[in-house]
């Protein structure tokens, strides 16, 4: 098993970067995908980018490609999601996710076994 804790989430104006991380204790981190969801009120977890084990072959949202970059140091055991130029409908719970082995082309919820608490990322206009 592996436990996951997210931080770095915040209060930011439209257009400024922020950075989270999401720290893994438990099983060696280098054996599970990594991803990222976001879930704002009222809505259902969205998925936002994934990273294999490796660190190579990353998928992202439409929504936030070219603005999120996700990436992971293993020897550290956690995972970041590097967002920049965040917008308004940013706005959201952030949870990290992880599986056991498995393809970062998972882009389903139901594809991932552990998930963290969630960070709040709240952007103001």
């Amino acid at each position: 098993q592996v436990q996951l804790v997210e931080s770095g989430g915040g209060l930011m104006q439209a257009g400024e970067s922020l950075r989270l991380s999401c720290t893994a204790a438990g099983r060696s981190f280098s054996m599970y995908t990594m991803a990222w969801f976001r879930q704002a009120p009222g809505k259902e977890r969205q998925f936002v980018a994934s990273i294999p084990r490796g660190g190579t072959n990353t998928y992202y949202a439409d929504s936030v490609k070219g603005r999120f970059t996700i990436s992971r140091d293993n020897a550290k055991n956690t995972g970041f999601l590097q967002m920049n130029s965040l917008k308004p409908e940013d706005t959201a719970v952030y949870v990290c996710a992880a599986k056991y082995l498995g393809s970062s082309i998972d882009t389903s919820p139901l594809a991932y076994d552990y998930w963290g608490q969630g960070t709040q990322v709240t952007v103001s206009s």
